[in-house]
């Protein structure tokens, strides 16, 4: 992919900052969702967005009535799946389903689990190696849809993907015929590490904590036990919450064995569907030095990795600017792979 951020706009933080808070996500009316919900084996629940067809019928489909508008069910599907603590709000969703829209594609965003606005059932939330998570999603859309599919997923979503996909390996191109992983921690020591330190510390980990913690919280009222309110208390970092939270609540010894086995970046060369990596150089999260080279891969991943673009940002335009040419690019690959 070649980028070049906007001279207005120079280095990582900014790109990644501005284009959340003022950059366009779509050109004209905003893209309309309807969610629907799915009840999990395990007694649990997910949400999904499903993109409106504005050329369908004026009202939505009655909830239950899986996948894609009835106009046109053998068109290609782009699954997305968001980054830590994202919603169909963030604005790469909103970019993402105005580019499939305009393509004439039906798009899908599944929460993951706790990320809908309402706290989930079970005594787990979601983690950035949840495969088994991803391949049960994947296989409930492959089954309400009779078009084509493609996936992409953006920074934990894209590494939990990428997981999917190399466990999956030859089987994954019975269900996606290609997938893309955007600025994800492919190794999330590297990104734990530099999440936590200076103003990555002061900005990026007091916003994902502001609204990781209560869920938290909410989930130890439900599960009494699960974990030590009091530790929950002091946390200051993601390290401290993976370590007291995501991890054991996973299956996971600690932070230590959660980071090193739910990251992607070991286990690219067992991919064996088509997939596109896209890492800006410069991504505040994503140290330069920990992202993948051509040896770390097979022949099946692509990997992106222009200089700049920031974290899921890749603005583009005259102020304020717009985010769409990242979500143009990607889409692009994955069309010539349908």
């Amino acid at each position: 992919m070649q980028y070049q951020a906007p001279p207005w706009l120079p280095g990582g933080h900014a790109q990644t900052i501005w284009p959340v808070l003022f950059a366009r996500r779509y050109d004209g009316m905003a893209p309309r969702f309807r969610r629907e919900r799915w009840h999990t084996p395990d007694g649990d629940f997910i949400d999904v967005e499903w993109l409106i067809d504005p050329t369908g019928p004026a009202d939505p489909p009655p909830a239950g009535a899986a996948g894609p508008s009835a106009a046109g069910p053998e068109r290609p599907l782009l699954v997305l799946f968001h980054g830590l603590e994202g919603s169909v709000d963030s604005q790469y969703v909103q970019a993402f389903a105005a580019v499939a829209q305009r393509r004439g594609w039906a798009f899908a965003m599944p929460y993951f689990r706790g990320c809908s606005g309402e706290i989930n059932l079970a005594p787990r939330a979601y983690h950035s190696g949840d495969y088994v998570e991803i391949g049960w999603m994947l296989a409930q859309f492959r089954a309400a849809h009779r078009g084509p599919m493609v996936a992409a997923g953006v920074s934990l979503g894209g590494n939990a993907l990428l997981r999917w996909a190399q466990e999956a390996g030859e089987t994954a191109a019975d269900t996606v015929k290609a997938v893309s992983s955007i600025c994800s921690p492919l190794d999330l020591t590297a990104a734990g590490h530099a999440i936590g330190k200076g103003f990555n510390k002061l900005v990026y980990t007091r916003m994902f904590l502001r609204t990781m913690m209560p869920k938290a919280m909410s989930k130890l009222k439900q599960h009494p036990g699960l974990f030590d309110a009091e530790r929950m208390r002091r946390v200051r970092n993601l390290y401290e919450f993976d370590n007291l939270f995501t991890g054991p609540l996973h299956g996971f010894r600690d932070v230590d064995d959660y980071w090193l086995r739910a990251s992607a970046k070991p286990h690219l060369a067992r991919i064996r569907v088509p997939a596109l990596v896209l890492n800006a150089r410069n991504d505040p999260f994503v140290p330069a030095h920990s992202l993948p080279a051509q040896s770390h891969v097979g022949a099946h991943v692509t990997l992106w990795q222009p200089r700049e673009g920031g974290h899921v940002g890749f603005p583009s335009g005259r102020p304020p600017g717009h985010v769409r040419t990242m979500p143009e690019r990607v889409t692009d690959w994955l069309a010539m792979r349908l």
